[in-house]
C-alpha cells in the first residue's frame, strides 16, 4: 500500500520545467527532465536550502546556497553516498501522474 500524490495536471512541468509542490507540510520538487519525471525533497540536507530553485544540468540539480550537486534519480551526492535528498517514485497511469512517497505495510 502506498501513499500517492496525484499531482494536478495544471502542474505537471513542461519539458525541461520544474515545479514546486506543498502537500501535507511536505515540500516536493517534481522536474520534467527529457520527458523522464523526477521528485525530491525540495530542502537540501545540507543547510535546508531549496532545490527546486538551483541550476539544473541533465538529472542533476545544484543547490544555490553551496553548490552542492544531487542526481535526481538517486538523490545522492554526486560522486558520494554519504549525502542523499529524498527522492520518490513518480508513475503515470494515463495522463494522471502520482509521487509515491511512502509505502506502507498491510497492518501498519
Amino acid at each position: 500500500m502506498s501513499l500517492r500524490y496525484p499531482v494536478p495536471a495544471d502542474k505537471v512541468p513542461a519539458r525541461d520545467g520544474r515545479v514546486l509542490l506543498e502537500w501535507q507540510g511536505k515540500s516536493v520538487a517534481l522536474f520534467n527532465v527529457a520527458d523522464t519525471f523526477y521528485a525530491i525533497d525540495d530542502s537540501c540536507p545540507h543547510q535546508g536550502a531549496s532545490l527546486c530553485g538551483g541550476r539544473l544540468d541533465g538529472r542533476v540539480i545544484q543547490c544555490c546556497a553551496h553548490g552542492l550537486r544531487f542526481d535526481l534519480a538517486s538523490g545522492y551526492l554526486l560522486n558520494s553516498n554519504q549525502l542523499k535528498v529524498a527522492s520518490y517514485p513518480v508513475e503515470r497511469q494515463g495522463e494522471q501522474l502520482f509521487i509515491v512517497l511512502a509505502c506502507k505495510e498491510p497492518g501498519q
